[in-house]
């Protein structure tokens, strides 16, 4: 099992920047995948990014490609969300998300929520415009 801490979050001027963490514990991080998700104000989560265990691939919702980049550092048993050219309509409790290692995953799955098995508890970011 892990446990997952999400940070960074905060109030920004659009244009701005943040980079959001997800902090995992356990020995084997390295083998969770994890997905960034995002729920904005009156709106169902959504998928925003996610990254391959050992984080040679990434995968993106298309509207913040080119914009949020995914990335992890295991040794530090830490993913990140960088984003920049922030926009109001990127207002949302953002969430961290690792799936139960072992099943194989097709590329489809990285987007689904449901198949994530551990949650954090969020970080919000507020962009003004």
């Amino acid at each position: 099992q892990v446990q997952l801490v999400e940070s960074g979050g905060g109030l920004v001027q659009a244009g701005g920047s943040l980079r959001l963490s997800c902090a995992a514990s356990g020995r084997t991080f390295s083998n969770y995948r994890i997905g960034w998700f995002r729920q904005a104000p009156g709106k169902e989560r959504g998928f925003v990014a996610a990254i391959t265990g050992s984080g040679d691939s990434t995968y993106y919702e298309d509207s913040v490609k080119g914009r949020f980049t995914i990335s992890r550092d295991n040794a530090k048993n830490t993913v990140y969300l960088q984003i920049n050219s922030l926009k109001p309509e990127d207002t949302a409790v953002y969430y961290c998300a690792a799936d139960r290692p072992g099943a194989y995953w097709r590329a489809s799955y990285y987007y689904a929520q449901d198949r994530y098995d551990y949650w954090g508890q969020g970080t919000r970011v507020t962009v003004s415009s």
